[in-house]
């Protein structure tokens, strides 16, 4: 029978054997250490996130000090303001960019007037509102400069002329309701009332009016707003009748009053 010696028994640890155990052990480790770094990275929230996070908290403080009296504290709306659960960060830029909200009283319609916050503060509010429900996003990279014009406006004249006037100029509604002058409004706030609709104008989505031809609305108006008035004074560009009228009172009115005065000296 053959006898085993001791350095071949498998149950004492020899030194190989001391120096196998240690690297396993250091492996076990290392691969331990991954793991626990990968969970970490996979969980815990990015700078974006934290950032994102600093702006909801401090956009909810100001949606609570200005907002919340009317719209409630988590802006399912109230007796007097509608909910603003789903309208989006869009709509909460348009309203308060423009000046339009907070109310300073209720009315008709709600006024465009000073802007009572800075541009942070305005994506701020939007931020909380947005987070509120899925709804449209504040538009950005508005690359408008390459769209046509022409089409622009004939889409202009189809969809908007007849209440903000053919030139953008603003008109009166009914129930004292009123559509804003668009010289003052940015491509962006342009855009943002396309999408969301505020007061009386509908909600154009890109089944009605693609991207595109949104963008190609906003290139006439900004067109329109620069572009020179040929053969004298303008008359704000206030429409067709009403330029017919003015015609008729101070050209027409006024040859009548010379002839009536040339007839009473005669």
């Amino acid at each position: 029978m053959d006898t085993v010696t001791a350095s071949e028994t498998p149950f004492e640890p020899g030194p190989r054997r001391s120096l196998r155990r240690r690297l396993a052990q250091v492996g076990i480790v290392i691969v331990s250490l991954g793991i626990i770094g990968l969970l970490y990275a996979s969980f815990a929230p990015t700078k974006s996130a934290a950032t994102n996070d600093v702006a909801l908290q401090k956009g909810r403080q100001l949606f609570l000090q200005g907002c919340a009296s009317c719209h409630g504290l988590n802006g399912q709306g109230g007796a007097t303001a509608p909910s603003l659960i789903g309208v989006g960060a869009a709509a909460a830029d348009f309203q308060v960019g423009t000046g339009r909200m907070p109310l300073s009283e209720h009315g008709t319609q709600a006024p465009q007037k000073h802007v009572r916050y800075n541009d942070e503060q305005i994506e701020q509010i939007a931020a909380y509102v947005g987070s509120l429900g899925p709804g449209p996003a504040i538009p950005t990279n508005l690359n408008y400069q390459s769209a046509d014009v022409a089409f622009g406006g004939a889409l202009f004249r189809t969809n908007c002329a007849q209440c903000h006037n053919f030139a953008g100029s603003g008109g009166a509604l009914t129930y004292g309701k009123y559509a804003p002058s668009l010289s003052d409004a940015t491509p962006k706030q342009i855009y943002e009332a396309m999408i969301t609709g505020p007061e009386s104008m509908p909600v154009f989505g890109d089944q009605e009016i693609s991207p595109a031809q949104k963008l190609a609305i906003i290139k006439y108006i900004r067109t329109i707003k620069t572009e020179p008035n040929p053969g004298g004074v303008g008359l704000g560009r206030i429409g067709p009748v009403s330029e017919t009228v003015v015609a008729w009172l101070v050209g027409i009115g006024g040859l009548v009053i010379i002839t009536m005065w040339i007839g009473s000296r005669a």
